[in-house]
């Protein structure tokens, strides 16, 4: 599978970072535990099986609006089926655009049934993952929002990469 995902500018993934160590500092799950030199902060767009070439060329006239700036409003969790802790991001107008451009090219040239329903248009919450496990309600009741910083006001969206969950392979989509 080969994701599609927007990394954040320097301050807002310092930020990102710190918050995944004060996590990890009070034994709490945080990306912080995941060692692979792939792993970074980012915001997940959309997976496909492969990129193919009318995906690349979507997602080269996509990467054009970058930078992009967004807000982040908050902390956030989900349980579906893993349990999430995460800093939201506000669902503007040029956010949302982008993501449904994204959405369109990967969902143009794969199977139906091969993409993430939570990354279709109507679902997908745009979200930079704090930390994560498989135990459910890991976050409930906790006071992980407490140990965490205040998400910066707003970043920038600045590059396109994949993915590759088979190989451990980044790309950099962004010329």
């Amino acid at each position: 599978m080969r994701t599609v995902e927007l990394l954040l500018d320097e301050a807002a993934d310092a930020a990102v970072r710190d918050a995944w160590r004060r996590l990890a500092d009070a034994g709490l799950p945080s990306q912080a535990r995941h060692r692979s030199p792939t792993n970074s902060p980012h915001l997940t767009l959309a997976a496909c099986p492969e990129l193919t070439a009318p995906i690349r060329w979507a997602l080269a006239e996509t990467a054009a609006a970058l930078p992009l700036p967004v807000r982040f409003t908050g902390v956030v969790r989900f349980e579906r089926p893993t349990s999430v802790l995460a800093w939201a991001l506000d669902l503007d107008q040029a956010l949302d655009a982008l993501h449904r451009r994204v959405w369109e090219a990967v969902a143009s040239d794969s199977p139906p049934d091969s993409l993430n329903p939570l990354h279709r248009p109507d679902r997908w919450s745009p979200h930079i993952t704090l930390g994560r496990t498989r135990r459910a309600g890991a976050f409930a009741g906790r006071r992980a929002p407490e140990l965490l910083p205040a998400p910066p006001t707003s970043a920038r969206l600045t590059a396109l990469r994949s993915f590759d969950t088979e190989t451990g392979a980044l790309e950099l989509l962004t010329p």
